[in-house]
């Protein structure tokens, strides 16, 4: 069984860097592929990549990780200008970011209108 689990960006905001990347990588760590409505900063984005390297071991393979943002194309002079706007108030929340424990997610493909995750086979326990 594949679980979800949707992090909304306002959960994590209040959270320093270090403790945005340290919940999204434990939910991983459950074996749960993390939906982030939003998307970390580059740095942040490294350090977890960083971070999963530290951790690897028998039971936790890593993280497949991707972000999707929506395209800027089809929007007006005005659309744009707001667009800009808000991301310099608010941060860049915009897009969706995708983070599943490397022992469940083979591949994320990404492309503009949608996600394909490719899952693996659960391994079946021999009696």
């Amino acid at each position: 069984m594949v679980t979800l689990q949707l992090v909304p960006y306002a959960e994590i905001e209040s959270l320093t860097s270090v403790g945005r990347i340290r919940k999204l990588l434990n939910i991983a760590k459950e074996n749960k592929i993390v939906l982030l409505q939003g998307r970390l900063k580059k740095e942040e984005e490294a350090e977890l990549i960083k971070a999963t390297m530290e951790e690897i071991d028998k039971a936790f393979k890593g993280i497949e990780l991707a972000v999707v943002n929506p395209s800027m194309g089809g929007l007006t002079g005005m659309q744009k200008l707001r667009n800009n706007f808000a991301t310099a108030l608010l941060g860049d929340r915009q897009g969706l970011t995708v983070i599943g424990p490397a022992t469940i997610v083979r591949k994320i493909k990404k492309d503009p209108h949608k996600i394909e995750l490719l899952t693996k086979e659960a391994k079946k326990k021999r009696k």
